[in-house]
Parts: structure tokens; sequence; C-alpha cells
């Protein structure tokens, strides 16, 4: 069993808000540009970092734009020449976002973002769900989710680490309100701490005046293959680089991420029957509810991916070989099939010795409440779980109500 985030006794903890928090994280970070928009719920990042900034406790580049697109844009242009660069958005900016990320990717730009998760409209949504992270999942960029608010501040920190061993981008998810607004207890580390850990960024190739080069060029078909796959190579170097940061995180802060390599966090996982299985801020009623369990004599436990991008695949295959039965639980849908998360967690288990059933279960969808109790109901259905369910069963809308679709639940 693991515990998230645990605290060296010596530090001084400061309660405040989740985007403050980030945005301190971030001036830890000491980026040289930063470029955002603001929306809905992640303005909070950016308008601390501007307030940094113009106080003169960040010496940064503050570039205001006209979109997300643009700020994407100017990152892809500050990075190129050298420069660490930051931006932050939500929902529909990142969607805005979409085509100049694939294009840093493919560029090989380590630009890190702060994405506080909301819905896709429409009908329009401010809420939180996973659907704007998973809708980048194939662009090559880094992803990682945030339990809470101290997780996300470090997640950024990481973030520069791997991203700029590797060079790609990368996105740190944290919730939108639910951990954008809570004020909770966070560390902010010093920049002793952080310059030990976090050396100025020191590329190989920038776009320099003086040495002419060419970055993101057109390319024939005779080359875009290779070119892509360098990014599947990097992604999965970025496997061991992740696994040597979490380590020198955990010595040099004294926050231990370090369980399967950084990849995932267990609780009461190692002997457990039934084991749920979720991304994100809801893994903290997900142990309340497994601690409920427990009381009772139940092997309950729970596994969360840390990193969603690279896939966990083989740590997935470890941590869930011997469970009688798996609940996937996401914030996300992926229409005409189930949802992407539970679909990637059968591929992983496919070629595993052991494979046991797994249902998905769709919920928390643009903000809607996800109480002990739900979870509970989960747990119970899951245990009837068989490796013969078709497709119909394996995947289920706890919290869908019939009475306001036309026809009723009738899939």
């Amino acid at each position: 069993m693991a515990q998230a985030n645990q605290q060296n006794p010596s530090d001084e903890q400061e309660v405040m808000k989740g985007t403050s928090a980030v945005a301190k994280g971030v001036m830890a970070a000491d980026p040289d540009v930063v470029s955002a928009y603001p929306i809905t719920p992640q303005t909070g990042v950016v308008e601390k970092l501007s307030e940094l900034v113009a106080d003169g406790e960040l010496d940064s580049e503050f570039i205001k734009v006209d979109s997300e697109f643009n700020a994407a844009s100017t990152c892809i242009g500050a990075s190129a020449a050298g420069a660490r660069a930051f931006s932050a958005t939500s929902s529909q900016g990142l969607k805005l976002m979409s085509e100049p990320l694939f294009t840093a990717a493919g560029m090989r730009l380590p630009i890190v973002m702060a994405v506080a998760n909301r819905s896709l409209s429409a009908p329009l949504s401010i809420w939180a769900d996973h659907t704007d992270a998973f809708a980048e999942r194939d662009g090559g960029m880094l992803q990682f989710h945030a339990e809470d608010v101290q997780e996300a501040i470090d997640h950024v920190l990481l973030g520069f680490r791997v991203a700029e061993q590797v060079n790609l981008p990368a996105l740190s998810n944290f919730d939108g309100f639910i951990l954008t607004h809570v004020q909770e207890p966070a560390n902010i580390p010093d920049e002793a701490e952080v310059s030990e850990f976090l050396p100025p960024r020191d590329p190989e190739y920038t776009l320099d005046p003086s040495d002419p080069k060419t970055m993101g060029a057109y390319a024939r078909p005779e080359h875009w293959t290779e070119s892509r796959y360098e990014i599947q190579r990097a992604m999965m170097d970025a496997r061991e680089v992740w696994a040597d940061a979490v380590e020198e995180f955990r010595d040099v802060f004294g926050r231990d991420y370090t369980e399967y390599g950084g990849m995932l966090d267990t609780y009461y996982a190692d002997d457990a029957d039934h084991i749920v299985v979720a991304m994100g801020s809801i893994a903290g009623t997900i142990r309340n509810v497994v601690d409920a369990y427990r009381e009772d004599g139940e092997k309950v436990g729970m596994v969360r991916p840390r990193v969603f991008r690279p896939f966990p695949a083989p740590e997935l295959r470890d941590a869930l070989a011997d469970a009688e039965s798996v609940a996937v639980l996401t914030k996300e849908m992926s229409p005409g099939y189930e949802s992407a998360f539970a679909g990637e967690i059968k591929g992983a288990l496919y070629h595993a010795e052991s494979q046991p059933p797994i249902k998905s279960y769709v919920l928390g969808m643009a903000g809607r409440d996800v109480k002990p109790e739900d979870i509970a109901e989960i747990v119970e259905d899951v245990k009837t779980a068989t490796p013969q369910m078709g497709f119909k069963e394996s995947e289920s809308w706890p919290q869908l109500r019939p009475e306001l679709l036309e026809g009723g639940d009738d899939l």
C-alpha cells in the first residue's frame, strides 16, 4: 500500500487556492516565457503569474495574446529559441491549442502546460471531467494527472525535468474547480531545492540567427514516418527518465512518488480481490471507500495511474495481476465504443497471464458529484463481473438520468 504525497515533517505548508499554488510551482521552475489566454477554470494560474511578473517576483517574459492558439504558438517560438516556456489552459482552449501542440511535439519542444480539466461543449459546461485531456491523447505530449494540489505543483517541476530531457511537450492535468479552486495545504519548493532538481534548460538545438537552421519543415513521405517514430521512441524513453526523476525528487523534496517507477499510485492493492482504477482527484474519495471496506474485512483496493502518457501498461499488468475483478472509473467517453481509458487498460492486459474481468463506469462527467455511496455501489456491482461479460455488460453509466433521455436508457 502506498500513501499519496507523503510530506517531509520539516516542510512548511501554506494553505492556498489550487491555481495560486500551481502558479507558485511554475515560478519555482523559473520559466523564461509565459504565454496564455484566460479561460475558466484555469485563469487563476496565469492571473497569478502575471501578478508575480508585475511585482518583480518572477523574472519572466509574460506575453499576452488574443487566443489559446497564439499562446501555444508563442511558446513554440520561445522554446525553439531555447527558452523554458510555460502555458496553461482548459477545455475548448486546449482544443484551440491542439494544432500547435501537435507541431510542438513534432518539433520536439519541451513546453509544459497546466491543464485545468474541464468538459467540452456542447452543451456548454465549465465543470470538470477528462474529455479535454483525452482528446489530446495521440498528440505526442506527455500527460500526468494530479490527485491533489501538492501533486499539481510537483507535476509542473517533474514535467519540466522530464520534458526537457526527452524533448516533448507535457500536459500537467489537474481537475477543474475540484483542484483549481480548493484551498489545501501545500509545500512550495524553495529556490535552492528547485535549482538542485531542475537545472537551467540546455537545449541541443535552437533557432539562432548566427547559426541558421530550420525547424518543423515540410517533410516528404520518405521522411515523415521517421519523425513520428522518433516521437514514439522519446515517449517510451520517458518512462525511465520519469522513474529517475521521481527518485531524485524524493531525495531533494522528501515527497515519495517512486512506487511503480512513479507511473502508478496504489492503495491496499497488493492483496485486493476487487480493485478500483481511476485518475485524478476522485482517488481521495475512493480511498475513503476502500478504508470502509477494509474495516469490514473485505479486500478492496485502488490503483491510480499518475502518468497517462506514456501509458503504464506493464505496471498495470503487475498491479492488477491478482485481482478477481477490476472497476475502471472514468470521466471521459469515446462515442461509438467504450471509454478510451478502459479500452487501453484492457489492451494492456491482453498479453497478461492473469486477465481479470474489467468493467468500465462513466461518471463524474461535467462536474457531476461522485459520492462515496456511488463508488460503493460500483464495488458491489463489479464483484459480480465475470470474464464472459458482453459489451453491454462491460460499461455502465451509473449516474445516468433516464428521465432526461428521449426514449429512456436503451443502450
